[in-house]
């Protein structure tokens, strides 16, 4: 069971960085043709670690994903980049890889990144997909969990931090069904992603931004956020409230799946991110 949650979070040889900014390149993977959705890690991905969740979507949209600014491949700045900079280096990146606009699959703290982008360069979001979302109202919470796993960070070390965070984020019937091979698995990915350092700033930057629910009401773009009936952030009743703060947006449950929805279930996440795309190109 252990190789059902091993990542190949290898990199791709012969990839070209792709330059953002003065002193920064970013690297991108890009597979598959057609509509474009670019992935935003959380701070825990990298950007292999997408290919398992959009295999099948590559097949029919062309899929981006890259390493953030101090993050995995990319670039390493003394100052952790601001929001605003992470937002500037992704519009660069589709200008840099010929992209007029991209759908937006964002994952926990990532889909603050996505909400910024959409406010800051709209015409480049066709539409969003917020995976287990921690922006509007329940953002004070996940804040309050972040602090706790940075406290566990700098007074322990990794491997302590994922066996923190691990029931809180995973589904119930993932612990119970994968047990400790599956926890095994998910913890050696967890490792090979991130270093302490990398942790600590993300988590830093994390807690910062506007957390005003006004935001979500100016984002035009369809909104879909898919939420796990087992996320301890998010019940489904908030999620629905959530989805309704966006003019044009909606809530899918996923049952039984936790904080990473398409942890549970990839190939179902990836059907609900298709059909939301078909659904939102028939009104373009």
């Amino acid at each position: 069971m252990q190789d059902d949650y091993y990542h190949d979070l290898s990199y791709r040889e012969g990839t070209a960085p792709v330059r953002t900014r003065e002193g920064v390149e970013l690297y991108c993977e890009s597979t598959g043709e057609g509509i474009a959705i670019t992935t935003l890690n959380n701070f825990f991905f990298t950007a292999p670690f997408w290919r398992d969740y959009t295999d099948e979507l590559a097949k029919h949209y062309r899929v981006v994903s890259y390493d953030l600014c101090n993050h995995g491949h990319s670039t390493r700045l003394e100052q952790e980049p601001t929001w605003e900079e992470h937002a500037a280096d992704l519009n660069a990146l589709l200008d840099a890889l010929e992209i007029d606009s991209t759908y937006l699959l964002a994952s926990s703290a990532s889909t603050q990144l996505a909400r910024d982008v959409a406010l800051a360069y709209p015409d480049r979001v066709r539409g969003l997909v917020l995976a287990g979302p921690v922006v509007g109202p329940q953002m004070r919470r996940h804040r309050m969990l972040q602090r706790a796993w940075l406290r566990t960070l700098n007074s322990h070390d990794i491997p302590v931090l994922f066996s923190h965070m691990y029931p809180e984020f995973v589904s119930t019937q993932m612990i119970e069904e994968y047990g400790t091979p599956g926890f095994l698995g998910l913890r050696e990915s967890f490792l090979a992603m991130s270093t302490p350092e990398e942790l600590n700033n993300g988590l830093t930057l994390a807690q910062k931004g506007d957390s005003s629910t006004d935001l979500l009401t100016r984002i035009q773009a369809p909104t879909l956020i898919a939420l796990g009936d087992d996320d301890i952030l998010l019940g489904p009743t908030a999620g629905h409230e959530l989805a309704a703060l966006f003019p044009n947006g909606r809530c899918a449950i996923m049952p039984k799946a936790g904080h990473v929805p398409f942890l549970d279930d990839p190939v179902g996440f990836q059907e609900l991110v298709r059909k939301f795309i078909d659904e939102a190109e028939e009104h373009v």
